[in-house]
């Protein structure tokens, strides 16, 4: 797919995709979303990437939100389902990447923004940065995810303060109640801390990072007890595997590991 709406550039194994439509602050429309399911499944299969950064266009924001436009014209319900299940499949997608999907939030992450940072694997923020889900002032609620992963993340009582006053909240008060792991007083600072981040994270065993995200997401539709039971069996087969014969083996013989993902 050629991209109109997106940027998609790999540096070692790294790719950084950027949401490219600064003049709208970055919203979200329908080649939007198709494009960026078209980046994760080419994150998804290509075996030299290791994983992504997902930012904005410019300083001013990360995604403003989804296109109101076309909210405006749902005309039925059938209508309305069919644009929440948009985003929502795009956005699964986003979750379920088996490679790790960092949003570097820069500026305005508001409604379908905050959705699409929520689908990653988790959050960076810059010094500016403000975050929420304001549906409720034109009348709807978070179509894209936003309802279910949220409390996920912050818990449901700080999530309903959130979604019912529509009032963003800034990005020390994001980090203070986890919505974001780390924040920056720039935006190219923000980027380089990720990237190393994500080259971290290339070093480890890419069967162990994939399984992690895999029974990490599993298990939080789970009772403890079956989460448990699904994360042993993650491990036994894991355990067996020539990427954890070499880990232990390096370990133990003091030198790096050389994973090959099997």
């Amino acid at each position: 797919m050629d991209y109109q709406n997106l940027k998609l550039e790999v540096q070692d194994g790294i790719a950084t995709i950027t949401v490219s439509r600064e003049k709208v602050l970055n919203a979200l429309d329908a080649r939007t979303l198709d494009e960026l399911e078209d980046a994760v499944s080419r994150l998804e299969s290509d075996g030299g990437l290791r994983g992504a950064l997902l930012v904005g266009a410019g300083e001013k924001a990360f995604v403003a939100g989804a296109d109101i436009g076309a909210l405006a014209e749902c005309k039925d319900h059938g209508q309305a389902v069919k644009m929440a299940e948009r985003g929502q499949r795009a956005f699964r997608k986003i979750e379920l990447c088996s490679k790790p999907v960092v949003a570097c939030v820069n500026g305005f992450a508001l409604g379908g923004g905050l959705e699409l940072a929520l689908s990653c694997h988790f959050r960076y923020a810059t010094r500016n940065a403000k975050l929420g889900l304001p549906e409720v002032k034109l009348g709807l609620i978070p179509g894209y995810g936003g309802t279910q992963r949220l409390p996920r993340e912050i818990g449901r009582g700080r999530a309903l303060e959130m979604i019912l006053s529509g009032e963003p909240i800034d990005a020390d008060e994001a980090l203070r109640i986890g919505l974001v792991s780390k924040v920056f007083g720039s935006r190219d600072e923000m980027l380089i801390a990720a990237r190393k981040t994500l080259e971290t994270i290339a070093t480890r065993g890419p069967l162990a990072v994939k399984t992690a995200i895999r029974v990490v997401d599993a298990g939080l539709d789970l009772p403890l007890e079956k989460g448990l039971e699904a994360e042993a069996s993650s491990f036994g087969k894991i355990g067996v595997s020539d990427d954890a014969r070499e880990g232990t083996r390096a370990f133990l013989e003091k030198r790096a590991a050389k994973f090959t993902g099997r």
